[in-house]
């Protein structure tokens, strides 16, 4: 169970806007992290759809 999380992480981790938090407003990470979510599920289903 573990390393899913932490391959969820280095998957994050290749967005560099995530890594280091430059948004003031809390909505705007949170939209990059929606974002950054939506373009693995997207990557993913190319791999396994």
């Amino acid at each position: 169970r573990r390393w899913t999380v932490e391959r969820l992480h280095s998957w994050l981790n290749r967005f560099r806007r995530l890594l280091i938090r430059w948004e003031k407003k809390s909505e705007n990470y949170l939209a990059m992290i929606h974002l950054s979510f939506a373009c693995i599920a997207i990557q993913a289903i190319r791999v396994f759809g």
